[in-house]
Protein backbone atom coordinates (compact mmCIF):
# COMPACT_ATOMS: atom_id res chain seq x y z
CA UNK A 1 0.00 0.00 0.00
CA UNK A 2 3.16 2.27 0.60
CA UNK A 3 3.52 1.62 -3.40
CA UNK A 4 -0.18 3.17 -3.89
CA UNK A 5 0.02 5.71 -1.92
CA UNK A 6 3.27 7.06 -3.58
CA UNK A 7 1.81 6.78 -6.73
CA UNK A 8 -1.26 8.90 -5.60
CA UNK A 9 0.96 11.77 -4.35
CA UNK A 10 2.62 11.37 -7.86
CA UNK A 11 -1.00 11.63 -9.64
CA UNK A 12 -1.82 14.69 -7.68
CA UNK A 13 1.16 16.26 -7.98
CA UNK A 14 1.12 16.16 -12.28
CA UNK A 15 -2.51 17.28 -12.36
CA UNK A 16 -2.69 19.89 -9.52
CA UNK A 17 0.56 21.52 -10.11
CA UNK A 18 1.72 20.51 -13.89
CA UNK A 19 -2.09 19.88 -15.21
CA UNK A 20 -0.49 16.75 -16.63
CA UNK A 21 -3.61 14.39 -17.97
CA UNK A 22 -2.53 10.86 -19.34
CA UNK A 23 -4.46 9.65 -22.08
CA UNK A 24 -6.46 6.62 -22.17
CA UNK A 25 -4.40 3.67 -24.06
CA UNK A 26 -5.47 2.83 -27.50
CA UNK A 27 -6.58 -0.77 -26.87
CA UNK A 28 -9.87 -1.52 -27.54
CA UNK A 29 -9.85 -4.28 -24.55
CA UNK A 30 -9.52 -2.13 -21.94
CA UNK A 31 -12.69 -0.66 -20.25
CA UNK A 32 -12.12 2.95 -19.77
CA UNK A 33 -13.14 4.54 -16.60
CA UNK A 34 -13.41 8.29 -16.04
CA UNK A 35 -13.95 10.27 -13.13
CA UNK A 36 -14.51 14.08 -12.84
CA UNK A 37 -14.20 15.70 -10.00
CA UNK A 38 -13.84 18.74 -7.91
CA UNK A 39 -10.08 19.33 -6.28
CA UNK A 40 -10.54 19.49 -2.73
CA UNK A 41 -9.21 16.86 -0.26
CA UNK A 42 -12.94 15.82 0.82
CA UNK A 43 -14.09 14.90 -2.56
CA UNK A 44 -10.33 13.49 -3.18
CA UNK A 45 -11.55 10.42 -0.35
CA UNK A 46 -14.03 9.54 -3.06
CA UNK A 47 -11.65 9.12 -5.54
CA UNK A 48 -8.46 7.83 -3.49
CA UNK A 49 -9.15 3.85 -3.35
CA UNK A 50 -9.98 3.72 -6.61
CA UNK A 51 -6.44 5.13 -7.95
CA UNK A 52 -4.86 3.09 -4.96
CA UNK A 53 -6.22 0.05 -6.47
CA UNK A 54 -5.97 0.69 -10.20
CA UNK A 55 -3.26 -2.38 -10.77
CA UNK A 56 -5.55 -4.63 -8.80
CA UNK A 57 -8.86 -3.63 -10.66
CA UNK A 58 -6.69 -3.38 -14.24
CA UNK A 59 -6.14 -7.45 -12.85
CA UNK A 60 -8.93 -8.07 -12.31
CA UNK A 61 -11.79 -6.26 -15.45
CA UNK A 62 -8.83 -4.82 -17.41
CA UNK A 63 -9.70 -1.26 -16.71
CA UNK A 64 -7.97 1.87 -16.97
CA UNK A 65 -8.81 4.61 -14.42
CA UNK A 66 -8.69 8.53 -15.55
CA UNK A 67 -9.06 11.93 -13.56
CA UNK A 68 -10.77 14.85 -15.30
CA UNK A 69 -10.66 18.15 -13.11
CA UNK A 70 -14.15 19.28 -13.74
CA UNK A 71 -12.25 22.98 -14.69
CA UNK A 72 -11.14 21.29 -17.51
CA UNK A 73 -14.07 19.44 -18.55
CA UNK A 74 -16.05 22.47 -18.63
CA UNK A 75 -12.80 24.88 -20.65
CA UNK A 76 -12.95 21.58 -23.28
CA UNK A 77 -9.37 21.11 -22.63
CA UNK A 78 -8.84 17.34 -22.20
CA UNK A 79 -7.14 14.28 -24.59
CA UNK A 80 -10.81 12.00 -23.61
CA UNK A 81 -12.58 12.47 -26.31
CA UNK A 82 -12.81 8.75 -27.02
CA UNK A 83 -15.21 6.25 -25.93
CA UNK A 84 -15.55 6.09 -22.79
CA UNK A 85 -17.38 2.70 -20.68
CA UNK A 86 -18.03 4.75 -17.80
CA UNK A 87 -18.24 8.21 -16.01
CA UNK A 88 -18.44 9.33 -12.67
CA UNK A 89 -18.66 12.65 -11.52
CA UNK A 90 -18.77 15.01 -8.77
CA UNK A 91 -20.49 18.90 -8.43
CA UNK A 92 -20.20 21.49 -5.60
CA UNK A 93 -23.56 21.20 -3.55
CA UNK A 94 -25.05 24.94 -4.56
CA UNK A 95 -25.56 23.89 -8.40
CA UNK A 96 -29.35 24.61 -9.57
CA UNK A 97 -31.25 21.93 -11.23
CA UNK A 98 -30.72 23.15 -14.24
CA UNK A 99 -26.69 23.47 -14.02
CA UNK A 100 -26.86 20.08 -13.05
CA UNK A 101 -29.30 19.05 -16.38
CA UNK A 102 -26.71 21.11 -18.44
CA UNK A 103 -23.99 19.41 -17.01
CA UNK A 104 -25.15 16.07 -17.40
CA UNK A 105 -26.11 16.79 -21.14
CA UNK A 106 -22.31 17.82 -21.84
CA UNK A 107 -21.17 14.23 -20.43
CA UNK A 108 -24.00 12.38 -22.87
CA UNK A 109 -23.13 14.67 -25.78
CA UNK A 110 -19.38 13.85 -24.92
CA UNK A 111 -19.65 10.07 -24.10
CA UNK A 112 -23.10 9.06 -25.95
CA UNK A 113 -22.91 5.26 -24.74
CA UNK A 114 -21.04 6.19 -21.16
CA UNK A 115 -23.28 4.88 -18.13
CA UNK A 116 -23.08 7.51 -15.44
CA UNK A 117 -22.51 7.55 -11.81
CA UNK A 118 -23.17 10.40 -9.36
CA UNK A 119 -20.28 11.18 -6.09
CA UNK A 120 -22.11 12.94 -3.67
CA UNK A 121 -19.22 13.94 -1.33
CA UNK A 122 -21.71 16.19 0.87
CA UNK A 123 -20.92 16.56 4.49
CA UNK A 124 -25.17 16.40 5.01
CA UNK A 125 -27.18 13.18 4.63
CA UNK A 126 -29.65 14.62 1.83
CA UNK A 127 -30.00 13.29 -1.76
CA UNK A 128 -30.85 17.12 -2.91
CA UNK A 129 -30.00 15.89 -6.39
CA UNK A 130 -32.06 12.62 -6.66
CA UNK A 131 -34.45 14.11 -8.28
CA UNK A 132 -33.25 15.94 -11.30
CA UNK A 133 -30.49 12.65 -11.04
CA UNK A 134 -32.89 9.70 -11.15
CA UNK A 135 -33.37 9.45 -14.73
CA UNK A 136 -29.43 10.40 -15.33
CA UNK A 137 -27.02 8.37 -13.59
CA UNK A 138 -27.16 4.47 -12.78
CA UNK A 139 -25.78 5.09 -10.00
CA UNK A 140 -25.71 7.41 -6.65
CA UNK A 141 -22.62 7.13 -4.82
CA UNK A 142 -22.92 8.85 -1.05
CA UNK A 143 -20.63 8.63 1.62
CA UNK A 144 -23.44 7.92 4.33
CA UNK A 145 -26.98 7.81 4.20
CA UNK A 146 -30.47 7.30 6.56
CA UNK A 147 -30.75 4.33 7.55
CA UNK A 148 -34.47 3.88 7.41
CA UNK A 149 -34.55 5.28 3.39
CA UNK A 150 -38.35 6.53 4.38
CA UNK A 151 -36.99 9.57 6.08
CA UNK A 152 -35.82 11.13 3.12
CA UNK A 153 -39.92 11.47 2.22
CA UNK A 154 -40.36 14.24 5.58
CA UNK A 155 -40.03 17.64 5.30
CA UNK A 156 -37.14 18.93 7.10
CA UNK A 157 -36.95 22.76 8.67
CA UNK A 158 -33.60 23.75 6.81
CA UNK A 159 -32.05 21.57 4.14
CA UNK A 160 -31.28 18.46 6.35
CA UNK A 161 -32.22 16.36 9.01
CA UNK A 162 -29.46 18.09 11.48
CA UNK A 163 -30.67 21.75 10.26
CA UNK A 164 -34.18 20.14 11.41
CA UNK A 165 -33.11 18.64 14.88
CA UNK A 166 -31.60 21.81 16.03
CA UNK A 167 -33.74 24.13 14.63
CA UNK A 168 -36.67 22.66 16.66
CA UNK A 169 -34.05 22.46 19.49
CA UNK A 170 -32.97 25.96 19.70
CA UNK A 171 -36.48 27.37 18.74
CA UNK A 172 -35.07 28.88 15.16
CA UNK A 173 -36.90 29.61 12.24
CA UNK A 174 -35.83 27.85 9.08
CA UNK A 175 -38.32 27.28 6.23
CA UNK A 176 -39.96 23.58 5.62
CA UNK A 177 -37.89 21.80 2.93
CA UNK A 178 -38.38 18.71 1.24
CA UNK A 179 -36.13 17.47 -1.64
CA UNK A 180 -37.59 15.04 -3.99
CA UNK A 181 -36.38 11.70 -3.58
CA UNK A 182 -38.32 9.07 -6.30
CA UNK A 183 -39.15 5.46 -4.26
CA UNK A 184 -37.65 3.70 -6.19
CA UNK A 185 -34.00 5.81 -5.95
CA UNK A 186 -33.17 3.86 -2.90
CA UNK A 187 -32.01 1.21 -5.71
CA UNK A 188 -29.67 3.18 -7.28
CA UNK A 189 -28.11 4.75 -3.78
CA UNK A 190 -24.89 3.20 -2.69
CA UNK A 191 -22.95 4.10 0.72
CA UNK A 192 -19.10 4.16 -0.62
CA UNK A 193 -16.15 5.78 0.72
CA UNK A 194 -15.54 8.61 3.29
CA UNK A 195 -12.91 10.07 5.62
CA UNK A 196 -11.04 7.20 6.71
CA UNK A 197 -10.12 6.40 2.99
CA UNK A 198 -7.57 9.45 2.81
CA UNK A 199 -3.94 8.90 1.70
CA UNK A 200 -3.22 10.46 5.03
CA UNK A 201 -4.93 7.95 7.35
CA UNK A 202 -3.99 5.05 5.54
CA UNK A 203 -0.65 4.50 6.93
CA UNK A 204 -1.81 4.95 10.17
CA UNK A 205 -4.06 2.77 9.89
CA UNK A 206 -1.43 -0.47 9.11
CA UNK A 207 0.94 0.94 11.74
CA UNK A 208 0.42 -1.20 14.88
CA UNK A 209 -2.48 -0.03 17.37
CA UNK A 210 -1.20 3.25 19.05
CA UNK A 211 0.34 2.67 23.23
CA UNK A 212 -2.23 3.40 26.10
CA UNK A 213 0.12 3.97 28.53
CA UNK A 214 0.78 7.61 30.39
CA UNK A 215 -1.71 9.66 28.10
CA UNK A 216 -1.58 12.64 30.02
CA UNK A 217 -4.72 14.50 27.98
CA UNK A 218 -8.23 13.09 29.35
CA UNK A 219 -10.39 14.85 27.32
CA UNK A 220 -9.31 16.79 23.73
CA UNK A 221 -11.86 18.48 21.66
CA UNK A 222 -10.93 21.26 19.64
CA UNK A 223 -14.24 22.80 18.31
CA UNK A 224 -14.32 25.44 15.62
CA UNK A 225 -17.57 27.61 16.10
CA UNK A 226 -18.45 29.70 13.66
CA UNK A 227 -20.52 29.15 10.98
CA UNK A 228 -24.32 28.98 10.10
CA UNK A 229 -26.34 30.06 12.82
CA UNK A 230 -27.56 26.37 13.68
CA UNK A 231 -24.20 25.20 13.56
CA UNK A 232 -23.02 27.55 15.66
CA UNK A 233 -25.53 27.40 18.55
CA UNK A 234 -25.01 23.25 18.44
CA UNK A 235 -21.14 23.52 18.14
CA UNK A 236 -21.08 26.49 21.00
CA UNK A 237 -23.35 24.11 23.30
CA UNK A 238 -20.42 21.08 22.65
CA UNK A 239 -17.67 23.23 23.38
CA UNK A 240 -19.71 24.70 26.88
CA UNK A 241 -20.08 20.72 27.92
CA UNK A 242 -15.99 21.03 27.46
CA UNK A 243 -14.98 23.41 28.89
CA UNK A 244 -17.12 23.07 32.09
CA UNK A 245 -14.98 20.26 32.73
CA UNK A 246 -11.67 22.18 32.09
CA UNK A 247 -11.41 22.43 35.90
CA UNK A 248 -11.00 19.29 37.35
CA UNK A 249 -9.78 17.23 34.11
CA UNK A 250 -6.43 17.98 31.58
CA UNK A 251 -8.74 19.53 28.40
CA UNK A 252 -7.64 20.13 25.22
CA UNK A 253 -10.38 22.58 23.44
CA UNK A 254 -9.00 25.90 23.14
CA UNK A 255 -7.06 27.65 19.94
CA UNK A 256 -5.91 25.94 16.83
CA UNK A 257 -2.64 24.50 16.36
CA UNK A 258 -0.56 22.81 13.44
CA UNK A 259 -2.00 19.41 11.84
CA UNK A 260 1.26 17.55 13.32
CA UNK A 261 0.63 19.26 16.57
CA UNK A 262 -2.74 17.87 16.62
CA UNK A 263 -2.03 14.52 15.90
CA UNK A 264 0.52 14.26 18.44
CA UNK A 265 -2.54 15.82 21.16
CA UNK A 266 -4.67 12.78 20.15
CA UNK A 267 -1.68 10.44 20.50
CA UNK A 268 -1.73 11.44 23.94
CA UNK A 269 -5.21 11.90 24.29
CA UNK A 270 -7.25 8.82 26.16
CA UNK A 271 -10.77 10.63 25.62
CA UNK A 272 -11.83 12.49 22.24
CA UNK A 273 -15.07 14.38 21.64
CA UNK A 274 -16.20 14.91 18.06
CA UNK A 275 -19.27 16.89 17.61
CA UNK A 276 -21.07 16.86 14.42
CA UNK A 277 -20.37 19.48 11.51
CA UNK A 278 -22.41 20.31 8.54
CA UNK A 279 -22.65 16.75 8.52
CA UNK A 280 -22.45 13.73 10.99
CA UNK A 281 -19.45 11.94 9.49
CA UNK A 282 -16.26 13.81 10.61
CA UNK A 283 -12.51 13.57 10.08
CA UNK A 284 -12.12 13.35 13.74
CA UNK A 285 -13.97 10.84 13.81
CA UNK A 286 -11.11 8.79 12.15
CA UNK A 287 -8.71 10.65 13.55
CA UNK A 288 -9.34 9.83 16.98
CA UNK A 289 -9.78 6.00 15.80
CA UNK A 290 -6.41 5.73 14.31
CA UNK A 291 -4.44 7.71 17.01
CA UNK A 292 -5.69 4.98 19.82
CA UNK A 293 -8.12 7.70 21.47
CA UNK A 294 -11.58 6.70 22.58
CA UNK A 295 -14.45 8.39 20.32
CA UNK A 296 -17.18 10.17 22.06
CA UNK A 297 -19.98 11.93 19.58
CA UNK A 298 -23.48 11.58 19.23
CA UNK A 299 -25.30 8.71 18.62
CA UNK A 300 -25.17 7.38 14.78
CA UNK A 301 -27.39 4.97 15.20
CA UNK A 302 -29.27 6.57 11.85
CA UNK A 303 -26.65 6.11 9.37
CA UNK A 304 -25.07 3.64 7.38
CA UNK A 305 -21.42 4.31 6.52
CA UNK A 306 -19.18 1.90 4.50
CA UNK A 307 -17.51 0.04 6.25
CA UNK A 308 -19.75 0.22 9.32
CA UNK A 309 -17.27 1.25 12.32
CA UNK A 310 -19.89 3.49 14.57
CA UNK A 311 -20.64 0.45 16.38
CA UNK A 312 -22.24 1.74 19.68
CA UNK A 313 -20.12 0.99 22.78
CA UNK A 314 -18.13 -1.40 20.25
CA UNK A 315 -15.96 1.22 18.53
CA UNK A 316 -17.21 4.62 19.87
CA UNK A 317 -19.38 5.75 22.69
CA UNK A 318 -23.01 6.97 21.36
CA UNK A 319 -24.39 10.28 23.46
CA UNK A 320 -27.39 11.86 23.53
CA UNK A 321 -27.67 14.65 20.94
CA UNK A 322 -28.69 17.21 23.46
CA UNK A 323 -25.39 15.87 24.88
CA UNK A 324 -27.23 15.65 28.46
CA UNK A 325 -25.29 12.55 29.18
CA UNK A 326 -21.89 13.51 28.29
CA UNK A 327 -20.63 14.35 32.28
CA UNK A 328 -21.36 10.93 33.03
CA UNK A 329 -20.12 9.10 29.83
CA UNK A 330 -16.83 11.14 29.87
CA UNK A 331 -16.21 10.14 34.15
CA UNK A 332 -17.12 6.51 33.17
CA UNK A 333 -14.63 6.10 30.39
CA UNK A 334 -11.88 8.14 32.30
CA UNK A 335 -12.77 5.46 35.65
CA UNK A 336 -12.76 2.69 33.14
CA UNK A 337 -9.26 2.49 31.10
CA UNK A 338 -9.60 -1.11 30.04
CA UNK A 339 -12.51 -1.11 28.64
CA UNK A 340 -11.43 1.96 27.30
CA UNK A 341 -8.49 0.83 25.44
CA UNK A 342 -11.03 -2.41 24.80
CA UNK A 343 -13.22 0.00 22.69
CA UNK A 344 -10.71 2.29 20.89
CA UNK A 345 -8.85 -0.62 20.15
CA UNK A 346 -11.52 -2.30 18.11
CA UNK A 347 -12.41 0.70 16.19
CA UNK A 348 -8.72 0.86 15.01
CA UNK A 349 -8.45 -2.87 14.46
CA UNK A 350 -11.75 -2.88 12.31
CA UNK A 351 -10.08 -0.48 10.00
CA UNK A 352 -6.77 -1.88 10.02
CA UNK A 353 -8.04 -5.57 8.98
CA UNK A 354 -10.21 -3.67 6.42
CA UNK A 355 -7.17 -2.29 4.73
CA UNK A 356 -4.88 -4.80 5.32
CA UNK A 357 -7.44 -7.11 3.73
CA UNK A 358 -7.73 -4.66 0.89
CA UNK A 359 -11.17 -5.43 0.58
CA UNK A 360 -12.41 -2.11 -1.36
CA UNK A 361 -12.45 -3.79 -4.81
CA UNK A 362 -14.55 -6.63 -3.55
CA UNK A 363 -17.36 -3.94 -2.23
CA UNK A 364 -17.10 -1.90 -4.87
CA UNK A 365 -18.97 -4.65 -7.36
CA UNK A 366 -22.53 -3.17 -6.95
CA UNK A 367 -20.74 0.15 -8.13
CA UNK A 368 -18.93 -1.89 -10.94
CA UNK A 369 -21.69 -3.99 -11.67
CA UNK A 370 -24.32 -1.24 -12.27
CA UNK A 371 -21.37 0.76 -14.69
CA UNK A 372 -21.25 -2.27 -16.73
CA UNK A 373 -17.25 -2.67 -15.38
CA UNK A 374 -17.49 -5.89 -13.49
CA UNK A 375 -17.45 -8.56 -15.77
CA UNK A 376 -13.82 -10.16 -16.49
CA UNK A 377 -12.57 -9.31 -20.17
Amino acid sequence: MKMAIWRWHLHRFLLDKTSLLWPFSTSEEKRRLLFIGERDPICHTQWFPFFSHSQDLAKRYGMEIRELPMARFNEGRHPYRVPVDAVCFQTWFDLGPEAIEALVRKIRETWPDARIAYFDWFAPTDLRYAGVLDQCVEAYVKKQALRDFSQYSQPTLGDTNLTDYYARRFQLDYPETRFQVPDNFRDKLLVGTHFAFSDHMLPYFLSPFPQQGNRSIDLHARIAVKGTEWYTRMRQEALDKVTHLEGRLDVVCRGRVSRDEYFKELFNSKLCFSPFGYGEVCWRDFEAMFTGSLLLKPDMSHLDCYPEVFLPYETYIPLAWDLSDFDEKVDYYLNHPAEREAIARKAFELLSVYFRQQRFPDDMKPLLRRLGLEQTP
